[in-house]
């Protein structure tokens, strides 16, 4: 096994950091790191947006659910998909491009660009010492995050991302076992055998909780994830990509 896998396998969501800011040098490093990723058809459709002023970053905390670790960080990320400056280049070599922003298939590469050049930015800072944590609660408030960031038609704020100096250790989660969630030649959809791995997951889930909060939690994973589904939540998102002008057809 060598390094690269082993700060992959060693991930884990960092919460606490300490109050150290992230150098130029560093900034300049992940984003690199984050242009590096794969993309398709070199479309490049994703923008990153670095937070360092504390009253937006207090704001970002408030209308991500009140987190305060995106207030309390190294460096504050804002991955977004990004088509604006297509229209731009539209505009540039005088050509008709609305039906293609406008479509599902753009608006899913501009989605998954912008996820693996944060991947990208993820790995880079875990293998540079730093700690990050993912924030999805960023999409609980979509109209005021735009407003707050000065987001133009054509981009989608997607989620956060803290970085850091951790202050403390956090620990590996378990992941569903190999066999559940690698199909070879087809998808296997046999449901009691699913079921029966599940089970088995559930088990180690609740151990790793009961050890974790000494006794005071032993959730089941998907006990927990029932609960979640159950209620859904940012209902207005299609309303909100259709309005910025984007997944239209």
């Amino acid at each position: 096994m060598n390094q690269t896998i082993e700060t992959l396998l060693q991930h884990r969501s960092i919460r606490k950091y300490e109050n150290r800011q992230l150098t130029e040098e560093q900034i300049q490093l992940l984003v690199a790191s984050a242009q590096a990723a794969s993309t398709s058809s070199y479309i490049q459709a994703y923008s990153i947006i670095g937070i360092k002023d504390a009253e937006k970053k207090k704001r970002l905390a408030e209308l991500s659910g009140n987190q305060a670790y995106v207030e309390t960080n190294g460096h504050f990320f804002v991955f977004c998909a990004d088509l604006y400056r297509h229209d731009v280049l539209a505009e540039m070599e005088q050509q008709g491009v609305s039906a293609s922003l406008e479509s599902t298939e753009k608006f899913m590469v501009a989605v998954i660009d912008a996820t693996l050049a944060a991947q990208n930015t993820a790995i880079a800072a875990e293998s540079m010492g730093l700690g990050i944590c993912y924030i999805g609660g960023l999409r609980n408030h979509l109209e005021e995050v735009t407003q707050l960031l000065n987001i133009p038609k054509c981009v989608i704020p997607l989620f956060g991302m803290t970085v850091g100096y951790p202050l403390e250790e956090g620990s590996v989660k378990p992941r569903l076992p190999f066999q559940h969630v690698y199909h070879e030649e087809a998808y296997k959809q046999d449901r009691e055998k699913m079921k029966q791995e599940l089970r088995s997951y559930n088990e180690v889930i609740s151990q790793y909780y009961s050890e974790r909060t000494e006794g005071a939690r032993a959730d089941t994973w998907t006990g927990q994830m029932a609960r979640m589904l159950a209620k859904p939540v940012r209902m207005y998102m299609k309303e909100f990509v259709i309005k910025q002008g984007l997944n239209k057809k």
